[in-house]
């Protein structure tokens, strides 16, 4: 599969006529409904696929905008395009996204009370809803039957790596999808950003998609600085300590084996004065849910968490991933770091490691009753520890796993920039807990303007930093989470460009027309301000 359609021969869904439209069409709804004046690379090809009908899978990465692959076309089509996707949470953040920016949009699941549930189903079948978001779960019982009976069109299967026992999430209730899209008879789009070739090839096969389009986008992304340091020779809690310090005001997410690692860690960070909560399989499910709302709303600084969290955050302006310990394979620790960096600005990835972190991956494997299973689950751990062991540019050696070859990156990981975790923390001249003795002064990667636009100046920032706090207060007022107002890369935008009218700024990426009717006013008084004003 590549970035070129991969059966150009292959006609519509005969289901699915192709609708009258123009590239110009295309981009202004693109403008019109979301406020960007261009497609990303790969956005494209995908949406005029589904548009004419055609089975698709794409495969790309975290923050390259998948979910406007098939946000588009719901705008576009008639009917209702349904959404199969994971989690409960990560399907609320997509309504209040989609809501706040005029979309008539819901999702159905466990916990709605039954009158509300039939509500929405209601409103389903009379073809109300632009969009629609279920578990896969919930397509079990009856409720497959009664889609079948709605205006749907179009089939989208989110994290489709899901359906694979090769892939490193795999859940078996994806598996009952197969057939759905005949079923319904419409066109399915299968999206993931972890899937190797074999996984692809996989997905096409469990979800009988017939002579299926394909984009493939690079695997490469040069704002993650990956840095990577094995466990033994330092103290790694107060070395996360540092690296949180290193990003004052910022968010970010700390990942452990276990939940009792979660435990410790948050407790000390704590202890330090880091706004920092716990994530894990053994909370209740309200502290768990209080506790994710507290970081997606900006009120905490750091989760510490199992691999019960992340898949469901949307949050893009997340500007550090530590990984306490090893994850279980490659994907796992792609996928983990994926949740940085999704605005395109600078974040930090950095990977503490060890042989015994895969010892105890081994004990875990030890309820997999399938010896092949086992066995694959095995290598593919060592692998993880190969590759971070091997010297290699770190960014090289990722996106070689999921068949993709490039030159080492120059600048985004520690072996090419031969800047160390331990340079950076200052872990080789002191052996405290930073905070409480001195401190030695770190060493940041090489300034350089962020991927997304020039770095902003000292002015600038203090502005960035009120427009937060506005944002802060809409949100609060909306009751959702502050980057669904508007996502850091949109605000920085703002103070480069300065508008001063409604007009120009709706000119700014990322605004549209529904944010400039809801939000306008509040950021251009606050862009207006004199920054002595309130001194």
């Amino acid at each position: 599969m590549s970035a070129t359609s991969s059966d150009a021969s292959s006609g519509p869904h005969p289901a699915q006529p192709n609708p009258s439209r123009s590239d110009s069409d295309l981009l202004a709804v693109l403008q019109e409904a979301f406020g960007f004046q261009d497609f990303r690379p790969g956005q494209r090809t995908v949406v005029e696929a589904v548009l004419d009908g055609h089975d698709c899978i794409a495969v790309m990465p975290t923050g390259a905008g998948k979910s406007l692959t098939y946000q588009l076309p719901a705008r576009v089509l008639p009917g209702t395009v349904l959404v199969v996707s994971p989690l409960i949470s990560l399907m609320k953040d997509q309504v209040d996204a989609l809501s706040q920016w005029g979309f008539q949009a819901a999702e159905v699941n466990s916990t709605l009370d039954p009158e509300d549930r039939k509500n929405r189903l209601r409103r389903l079948r009379r073809g109300e809803y632009e969009l629609l978001f279920l578990a896969p779960e919930a397509l079990d019982g009856s409720l497959r039957d009664f889609v079948k009976s709605c205006p749907i069109s179009l089939l989208v299967v989110d994290e489709a790596h899901c359906i694979s026992q090769w892939g490193h999430d795999f859940r078996p209730a994806y598996r009952r999808l197969q057939g759905l899209g005949r079923e319904l008879d419409v066109p399915i789009l299968a999206l993931t950003a972890t899937a190797t070739r074999a996984v692809a090839r996989d997905v096409l096969r469990q979800l009988g998609m017939k002579k299926p389009k394909g984009y493939k986008g690079s695997f490469f992304r040069p704002n993650l600085r990956i840095a990577c340091r094995k466990k033994g020779s330092g103290n790694t809690r107060s070395e996360i300590l540092s690296l949180i310090r290193d990003h004052p005001g910022a968010c970010g997410i700390v990942y452990c084996i276990s939940r009792r690692a979660v435990e410790q860690t948050a407790n000390f960070l704590e202890s330090q004065g880091v706004r920092a909560v716990p994530y894990h399989a053994g909370l209740s499910d309200e502290e768990r849910a209080r506790n994710q709302e507290a970081f997606q709303r900006d009120e905490v600084d750091t989760v510490v968490a199992t691999i019960a969290f992340g898949m469901g955050i949307d949050k893009p302006d997340v500007r550090y991933v530590i990984h306490r310990d090893m994850p279980k394979d490659v994907e796992s620790w792609y996928q983990e770091i994926g949740r940085a960096g999704r605005d395109g600005q600078a974040s930090d990835c950095v990977l503490f490691y060890s042989w015994a972190d895969v010892k105890l991956y081994e004990r875990f494997l030890s309820e997999i009753h399938d010896p092949d299973l086992r066995r694959r689950k095995h290598r593919a751990t060592v692998e993880l520890f190969r590759m971070v062991e091997s010297g290699e540019c770190r960014h090289r050696a990722l996106v070689r796993h999921f068949d993709e070859s490039m030159e080492p990156c120059g600048s985004s990981c520690d072996l090419c920039t031969g800047i160390s975790v331990e340079d950076r923390t200052g872990a080789s001249a002191s052996r405290g807990v930073f905070g409480v003795t001195k401190r030695p002064r770190s060493r940041p990667f090489p300034s350089r303007p962020s991927p997304e636009g020039r770095a902003l100046g000292a002015e600038e920032e203090a502005k960035f930093q009120t427009l937060r706090k506005v944002r802060m207060e809409l949100a609060r007022r909306d009751g959702v989470p502050a980057f669904i107002v508007f996502p850091d890369k949109v605000l920085r935008e703002m103070v480069r460009r300065r508008p001063t009218t409604p007009t120009e700024l709706l000119g700014v990426p990322g605004v549209g027309p529904v944010k400039l009717d809801r939000y306008g006013e509040a950021f251009l008084d606050a862009l207006a301000e004199d920054p002595g004003a309130s001194s």
